[in-house]
């Protein structure tokens, strides 16, 4: 049966965001407050079904651990190769997550021979690898980390030594996301960095670098703050002071990093208040945890994630969903019988400047069902960026979405479910179409 017409709302009016199971995961609780909510991903996990099934449940972003820093994909010059990030990237798509690229110029994790080069080649190098990497992801990838930890740590404000730094001089910065923004123009270009969550030397010093950039049209897009947090390096009392400082000057700030060492209610207090904090600024895209079980933290021993080490949800999962707006709870009732039908009504939910949110409510005809699927249907240019409480599949097109339950699709007659998802516009606001439930 054909989808009936939903009531478009107010932006900014989430009620609609919390029937069915419309909030009932970080994802889709952060999606209905217009945030997306993301994990760290390692390639070598997505074999591992909990591991994957809880990514696909509970995330709408995803940024690869390590599969796209230099040593991974250009490990000999202009030699290039992209299979463990193509896989994560592969994922992603497949179950409608943003993606995050990380990173393209760092002091880090690079193969031996970056060091070695003259200043000339070592621009051509750089250069090089960020038009090759960019241009092998172009429009794939929602934001990137052009340049990452390029300041000192401690009272200076000074730059990093690094190869770029000591060779290329501070103008490094400023080139890299110049080519950046030619080698893919749609991408969000971003400057990422650890202990710059309060106010301090360091985080001064990128201040200054962003608001310079802002004034002489240096493209920069957005701010990544890192958050890793620990009973010696605290939640900082002006946190939310200070991505505010920064998303004044006309940037995106994004929680690119968080992790919270400690455990039990002390560290859902710390969660909730990093949430809050993006909450309260309007221009904080999202938060990213830096991996999804406590095991596979690059800082395990400290148990600093959401889930522990068995992917139960730790109290601090629930203070985050919960300070999200979000709530625990899910599932149908499983059911049996022929001539099994429903119908799938669609609303849109939420809209901002260059998205909003759809919901689809799918409900049982006189019989209980066992599963169901939807058609969800946009028109070009726009793309569904986020996906919710189901499990889609996608055309050649990436125009044609179709939907099925995210686990258990079982509902008993006259019983409703509920799934969400995000559209980019990109100008063309229309309803997507909606096509026929199909139950079985």
């Amino acid at each position: 049966m054909l989808a009936t017409a939903g009531l478009l709302t107010a932006a900014g009016v989430l009620s609609l965001a919390g029937t069915a199971q419309a909030a009932t995961t970080l994802g889709a609780s952060a999606a209905a407050k217009g945030r997306y909510f993301g994990a760290a991903v390692a390639a070598n996990h997505l074999g591992e079904a909990v591991y994957a099934s809880t990514l696909d449940t509970e995330f709408t972003m995803v940024t690869p651990e390590n599969e796209m820093k230099w040593d991974a994909v250009e490990s000999s010059r202009g030699s290039f190769t992209f299979g463990s990030a193509d896989q994560i990237v592969s994922h992603a798509q497949g179950k409608g997550m943003k993606l995050r690229g990380h990173t393209l110029v760092w002091h880090s994790q690079l193969p031996g021979w970056v060091g070695g080069l003259n200043a000339t080649d070592l621009r051509s190098a750089m250069n090089n690898h960020i038009n090759q990497v960019m241009g092998h992801y172009k429009g794939k990838i929602y934001a990137w980390d052009v340049v990452n930890e390029a300041f000192q740590d401690g009272g200076s404000g000074a730059r990093r030594s690094s190869p770029f730094q000591d060779k290329l001089g501070n103008g490094f910065i400023e080139e890299a996301f110049r080519t950046a923004r030619a080698a893919d123009p749609a991408a969000k270009l971003c400057y990422n960095d650890y202990n710059t969550d309060g106010q301090n030397a360091k985080s001064n010093a990128v201040y200054a670098m962003v608001k310079d950039f802002k004034q002489r049209g240096v493209p920069i897009d957005c701010v990544g703050f890192q958050s890793h947090f620990n009973a010696n390096s605290p939640v900082p009392s002006d946190y939310q002071a200070n991505l505010q400082r920064f998303a004044d000057l006309g940037v995106d700030v994004q929680i690119t990093e968080l992790d919270i060492e400690g455990s039990g209610s002390a560290q859902a207090a710390s969660y909730t208040k990093v949430v809050n904090a993006c909450l309260a600024v309007s221009r904080c895209a999202g938060i990213t945890v830096w991996g999804i079980p406590d095991k596979y933290s690059w800082r395990s021993s400290g148990t600093p994630l959401l889930f522990d080490d068995n992917y139960g949800k730790k109290p601090a999962y629930t203070a985050v969903l919960t300070a999200l707006g979000g709530t625990s709870g899910g599932g149908g009732d499983g059911g049996s019988g022929g001539s099994a039908t429903c119908t799938a009504t669609y609303t849109r939910t939420n809209t901002w400047g260059d998205r909003f949110n759809g919901q689809v409510t799918i409900t049982a005809g006189s019989k209980a069902i066992s599963t169901w699927t939807v058609a969800v249907t946009v028109s070009s240019p726009q793309k569904v960026s986020a996906t919710w409480n189901g499990s889609p599949s996608w055309d050649g097109s990436g125009n044609v979405m179709t939907m099925r339950p995210n686990g258990n699709g079982g509902l008993a007659a006259g019983a409703s479910t509920s799934f969400g998802f995000t559209v980019m516009t990109n100008g063309n606001t229309s309803a997507p179409a909606i096509g026929a439930c199909t139950a079985s």
